[in-house]
């Protein structure tokens, strides 16, 4: 009897290229086979191994050690400027009240035969007061009054309260109308694109009204009486709104410096036109401080880097920061403060004033 031939060895085919039995192949066969494009086995290779293509094998997990993926920052889109309409409206009021403070002057008709009024033959009654009477060129005093000028007098003892609004919107001539108006649009305008019109108009009116407020009590203590008008307060008020709108606001400007020295020199130029004769400076001052303390109150935006939450996508839960800062809530209170205890304390000075005048009298 013969004996059966013994079995082939595991690493020897059968004729037909198939296997008689299985065995574990080894790591280094698997890899090479790999590389060349075939697998006798498909054992899971280590997870710090890669394949031919750079990719990971499939099932692979990602290693601890791999950086977590940067938490997506978002932003919210570009506030879009608003229209300008109250700034020229203001600016079409005062030139067409001051064209009627003119037609209702008719210097030629009023004035006395030994005087002539200036370009009298060209303009007709809408020509201006001698020059002595009124340098500016402008209506005369009396025209003024009765349109509604700031008077002590009239304010005080015939309690006419409304001049402290209707004085805002009168000039005294045209050389003052041009100054004011050219100032109106090249502040008033870029303001209103910013912050719209319902708080640039309670700037606006706010400080012209404390502006006139301090006015009283500067002609109060002159002894002749005289007369105020112009926009001045209202506009220095915009300005001061400025620069504390720079201040508060501090996080979102680049060129904060440059900014705020600019606005530091336009405004101490400003206050020093007042000290030239026939101006008055008192509402200058008083307008501007009133309008520095609104633009604390009134201009607040949210600092560099707050997100409101409608910006962001459902499902990121991000870390955002606060609508304002803590200095913001702080120059907020102390200016709201500031202009309540101003405004009492002017008042409470003007009833003193009624009453001195009354016991004088």
């Amino acid at each position: 009897m013969g004996k059966s031939p013994p079995s082939p060895p595991a690493d020897i085919e059968t004729a037909h290229g198939g296997r008689k039995g299985r065995h574990s192949p080894s790591y280094d066969d698997v890899v090479d086979e790999t590389v060349h494009g075939g697998r006798k086995g498909r054992p899971s290779p280590p997870s710090d191994i890669e394949t031919a293509h750079g990719g990971r094998p499939a099932g692979h997990r990602k290693s601890r050690s791999e950086p977590p993926q940067p938490t997506p920052r978002f932003s919210p889109p570009a506030p879009k400027p608003w229209f300008p309409w109250l700034v020229p409206l203001v600016f079409v009021a005062n030139v067409a009240l001051f064209g009627y403070s003119m037609y209702y002057n008719d210097c030629p008709e009023h004035i006395d035969t030994d005087r002539e009024c200036i370009l009298s033959d060209v303009l007709g009654r809408f020509s201006f007061q001698p020059f002595k009477e009124n340098p500016l060129l402008g209506p005369s005093t009396r025209t003024l009054q009765h349109l509604g000028a700031l008077q002590k007098e009239l304010v005080v003892e015939n309690n006419e309260g409304w001049r402290l609004i209707t004085c805002m919107f009168l000039h005294a001539g045209v050389i003052h109308i041009v100054a004011n108006m050219f100032s109106l649009l090249s502040i008033g305008i870029r303001l209103e694109q910013e912050f719209g019109f319902v708080r640039i108009g309670l700037v606006y009116m706010l400080a012209g009204f404390a502006g006139s407020l301090i006015s009283i009590l500067h002609l109060e203590a002159t002894a002749k009486p005289t007369i105020s008008v112009g926009a001045s307060g209202a506009l220095f008020g915009l300005l001061g709104a400025m620069l504390s709108e720079l201040l508060t606001n501090w996080t979102i400007y680049e060129n904060k410096c440059a900014a705020l020295l600019t606005l530091v020199v336009i405004s101490a130029l400003n206050l020093s036109l007042g000290f030239l004769p026939r101006v008055d400076n008192s509402a200058h001052v008083g307008g501007f401080i009133s309008g520095f303390l609104l633009g604390f109150v009134l201009l607040m935006r949210p600092q560099y880097g707050y997100v409101n939450r409608k910006h962001i996508p459902p499902g990121y839960d991000v870390k955002r920061k606060s609508k304002f800062t803590i200095y913001q809530y702080i120059l907020f209170v102390l200016s709201l403060i500031i202009l309540l205890v101003g405004y009492m304390l002017v008042q409470a000075l003007s009833r003193r004033n009624i009453y001195r005048q009354i016991l004088d009298t």
